[in-house]
């Protein structure tokens, strides 16, 4: 470090101090600042109490509502709590006397985790729904008070709570021959309890989202608070997050959705503006996915001359079933039930709903086994987009045999500055011989969007749960080849076969694409590509992290499409022989420059660009001239 180095940093290091020195706060300033940091803290605190006052407050005024609005209800108030059981061939519910609702749903048909045969969905106090309607004076809340059952059989019951004088609340369920149950509630004879212009029922409904599924992380991704909006479409709310909304549209329905379950509730007259619906993520030792919560309004009619009726469904989030149950509502409305089962945005959407379900449907009834199912689909899409894969390879190749030509034509540019000359030497060797470096682009854009409509169809396709296929025990979730207790970052606690496989395969595709790529290149390019390599080794890496969790059968798909891929492109390579290509190449050649205006298609366009880019080289260098012209004459008139 030489003399003028060292002063430099004395200099900057005397002015930051300077600075520093300069801009402290004085002894007052310090002390008016602390003053005001104990004003700010004292401020908080006072307000934090006050708040906490306001919901204790809040609290004891709920409490209080709640034991006014059993009063009228006198004669429901005490009870023991029993149970009536609805049921059919593909759906049992436990209904409770006390609140009158159901408290357990169990989906028929369908293994748990464990290995039962049914599915509970929820039970207990996983699920609470309650209906509460504000009086003049009093509230009314149904989980505080026992029902009557009556008219009692296996898919039908009706609940009374009496509150003598002939009034009552009246709740009735029917359940249906699959998945959905129809529910009326009437108020009786209570018309002069309520104000004028009350004609909304509240509905709070909450709900702990069970773990049905052996990966809590990949099952959570799938598990979304959903609804659907009146006159429109679904949406849904984070799978990732806390998330909580007021929605500013009227809802036909909401749902309490996890990977291949879901309940729902469906309002005949749609639930009023302003519901607010929240979701939380769950821990995965808790053995749940999320919480949800619900505060709604419906339709409601004091005079009890008009039932309030829902719908609820109980059961999979199988796209062809919720078809065909959605025409069991006794509504008439286009509830669009399917969305349920996520497809992907629209354009990806549109794929697997009017594509890829239409082939798995088809090739489902002719009872294969799942795995052998999803190498068909694979084979078929091969076989739909191997004319785009042949022409990109044969494109590729195309370039690969005319590359000891463009070599040799752009050997003399070799300068950073000739850059320009050597691009456009290349693109003028190809316009001569109708080779288009940019169809190799088109069949790797069509075939992603199929990539992506798999990647949201085989997660949610509910037919994949519990079977099996070669090693995997479900084609639903993950297939451990190795697990451990303490799970490690971003790895978890476990490693997937076929997630392995995927990336090893991903690893040779990615060698032979390079390969084939690096044979086609020239000059700087091929300097590129070799240092590009490590990218696209990261790829797999990146892959690997990402899917250990996902799916076997979504893995297992990835790796059977690589393995076809790299088939494709081996066979095209052993196939094609490049003497008979340039030969076909050079008659082209020469057919092109007997008859120029013979030119068409990406050969022509490409020359009328590299015209019109020599015309504008031409104008700037006559403009570039002149100016330097004019200016030696203005030099000269200077001197004189």
């Amino acid at each position: 470090m030489d003399k003028n180095t060292i002063i430099g940093f004395v200099l900057i290091a005397a002015i930051l101090i300077g600075w520093s020195w300069y801009n402290s706060p004085s002894e007052e300033e310090l002390k008016a600042q602390q003053e005001q940091v104990e004003k700010e803290k004292a401020a908080a605190k006072q307000a934090a109490e006050k708040k906490k006052q306001e919901e204790a407050k809040k609290t004891e005024e709920l409490a209080q509502a709640r034991k006014d609005s059993t009063a009228i209800f006198h004669n429901a108030l005490n009870g023991t709590a029993s149970d009536v059981v609805l049921k059919n061939e593909k759906l049992e519910l436990t209904l409770s006397t006390k609140g009158g609702t159901v408290t357990k749903a169990v989906v028929k048909g369908y293994k748990d985790k464990d290995g039962k045969p049914d599915v509970t969905i929820f039970e207990g106090k996983d699920q609470q729904l309650d209906f509460s309607l504000e009086g003049k004076d009093t509230n009314i809340s149904t989980s505080d008070l026992f029902f009557t059952p009556s008219e009692q059989s296996d898919s039908t019951v009706t609940f009374t709570a009496d509150a003598g004088d002939g009034r009552s609340i009246v709740m009735s369920y029917r359940l249906g021959r699959n998945y959905m149950a129809y529910f009326t509630f009437k108020a009786v004879g209570m018309e002069g309890l309520f104000s004028p212009k009350t004609h909304a029922m509240n509905v709070t409904w909450h709900e702990r989202c069970k773990q049905q599924e052996k990966g809590h992380e990949f099952e959570n991704r799938y598990a979304t608070l959903t609804y659907k909006e009146k006159g429109s479409g679904t949406d849904y709310l984070s799978e990732t997050q806390e998330k909580s909304e007021v929605l500013e549209t009227p809802l036909d329905w909401v749902a309490f959705k996890s990977q291949f379950f879901s309940t729902m509730m469906i309002a005949k007259d749609e639930f009023s503006t302003g519901a607010k619906v929240k979701s939380v993520p769950q821990d995965k030792s808790t053995g749940y996915l999320k919480t949800y919560d619900a505060e709604l309004e419906t339709f409601f009619d004091p005079k009890g001359e008009t039932a309030t009726e829902l719908e609820f469904f109980y059961g999979p989030n199988d796209f062809r079933l919720l078809q065909a149950v959605e025409k069991e509502s006794h509504f008439g409305k286009d509830l669009k039930m399917e969305r349920l089962v996520y497809l992907g945005w629209p354009l990806i959407r549109y794929i697997n709903r009017f594509f890829t379900l239409y082939v798995f449907d088809w090739l489902t009834k002719l009872g294969l086994n799942m795995g052998i199912v999803l190498i068909l689909i694979t084979l078929l899409l091969k076989a739909i987009t191997y004319p785009m894969v042949k022409k990109s390879y044969m494109s590729s190749a195309k370039m690969r045999v005319l590359r000891p030509k463009i070599e040799e034509a752009t050997k003399q540019y070799d300068k950073p500055e000739d850059q320009m000359q050597k691009s456009q030497a290349q693109m003028q060797i190809y316009s001569q011989y109708g080779v288009s470096p940019l169809s190799g682009c088109l069949p790797m854009l069509i075939q992603m969007p199929i990539w992506i409509a798999m990647f949201n169809f085989v997660p949610n396709a509910i037919q994949l749960r519990g079977e099996k296929f070669l090693w995997i025990s479900d084609l639903s979730t993950y297939d451990p080849i190795l697990q451990w207790d303490t799970p490690i970052w971003a790895i978890g606690d476990h490693l997937s076969l076929t997630c392995i496989l995927f990336c090893v395969a991903n690893v040779l595709y990615s060698v032979m694409t390079m390969r084939q790529q690096r044979d086609q290149m020239v000059g700087e390019q091929a300097q590129q590509m070799k240092m590009m390599q490590w990218m696209m080794f990261l790829m797999p890496v990146f892959f690997f992290f990402m899917f250990n969790n996902y799916s076997a059968g979504l893995n297992f798909y990835y790796f059977i499409s690589l393995f076809f891929s790299a088939a494709i492109m081996f066979i095209l390579r052993k196939t094609t022989n490049d003497a008979k290509l340039l030969a076909f190449l050079e008659a082209r050649y020469e057919e092109n420059k007997k008859n120029p205006k013979k030119k068409k298609g990406f050969a022509a366009r490409l020359e009328a660009m590299q015209q019109q880019m020599q015309q504008q080289q031409e104008e700037m260098k006559r403009k570039r001239e002149e100016l330097e012209r004019k200016q030696n004459e203005l030099n000269k008139k200077l001197k004189k």
